[in-house]
């Protein structure tokens, strides 16, 4: 069972060390992936389905707007009849008459993109990202390690006994 036990961790380490070293190696192809599918997202906003209510729940708490800046709205059909979403808004007091003009909605809303707002905060933050994933293969590598050991133990005292 203890060998079982370390097969099995040896599996889920390289799977993990697979993954990472994947996205290193792709992280551009990421990037853009992640970048189609939230332009998607906002082309395709209407405010009533899931895509729209994660659009607006990264919006309000990230406190940004569209993917690059708040003018990206502008080309979507939601523009054309709502103006930019409410959860753009910097406070709950915008009007409809604000969100439809760009102009009056550059002082309203939140100007930063929200793509680049999170490509940034992940660049930033890969040392930390990079530190636990060490931390926890470093600690499966003891586990398998110390089950090795065990169960080598075990098989050389059964010897002994005979």
């Amino acid at each position: 069972m203890l060998k079982l036990y370390a097969m099995f961790l040896t599996l889920v380490f390289l799977a993990e060390l697979v993954a990472g070293v994947s996205g290193f190696i792709f992280r551009h192809e990421i990037k853009a992936k992640i970048g189609i599918a939230y332009n998607s997202a906002v082309t395709s906003y209407n405010g009533t389905d899931n895509k729209s209510a994660a659009v607006d729940d990264l919006q309000r708490k990230l406190h940004c707007c569209g993917k690059q800046n708040f003018t990206d709205w502008k080309n979507t059909s939601y523009f054309k009849e709502n103006g930019i979403p409410v959860s753009c808004c910097k406070t709950d007091k915008c009007s409809p008459e604000t969100l439809k003009d760009l102009d009056k909605a550059q002082t309203e809303v939140y100007t930063t993109g929200c793509f680049s707002l999170v490509t940034n905060m992940l660049e930033a933050n890969l040392g930390v990202i990079a530190g636990v994933s060490f931390g926890i293969a470093f600690f499966q590598l003891i586990g398998i390690f110390l089950a090795c050991c065990l169960s080598r133990y075990i098989t050389n005292n059964q010897y002994e006994m005979v």
